[in-house]
């Protein structure tokens, strides 16, 4: 079992920042990345990022790519995403989640996931 849980979303305005924590606790030991995704009203969940717990690579969904930065803290069990240049269509609940296998930017992989942190950018 792995549990998950998620901080540090809120309110902020078009261009701000938030930095999202995920802490992992259980059997992380075992898992091959962590990941972020996210769901907006009406939308279907979709992949935000996710880096591999061993080489520490990464992958980002093109719509944040060059705004947002996924990194880990492999002693403190803790995944962060940086969020920069926020614009409102990254208004989503985000999620945390854990994948044992590939590829990272499938849900269908992902075997915990957290509760979920919601983002609101105004704009």
């Amino acid at each position: 079992q792995v549990q998950l849980v998620e901080s540090g979303g809120g309110l902020v305005q078009a261009g701000g920042s938030l930095r999202l924590a995920c802490a992992a606790s259980g059997r992380t030991f075992a898992s091959y990345a962590m990941g972020w995704f996210r769901q907006a009203p009406g939308k279907e969940r979709e992949f935000v990022a996710a880096i591999r717990r061993t080489s520490g690579s990464t992958d980002y969904a093109d719509s944040v790519k060059g705004r947002f930065t996924i990194s880990r803290d492999n002693a403190e069990n803790t995944v962060y995403l940086q969020m920069n240049s926020l614009r409102p269509e990254d208004t989503a609940v985000y999620y945390c989640a854990h994948a044992q296998r590939v590829p990272v930017t499938s849900p269908v992989v992902y075997d915990y996931w957290g509760q979920g942190t919601q983002v609101t950018v105004s704009a």
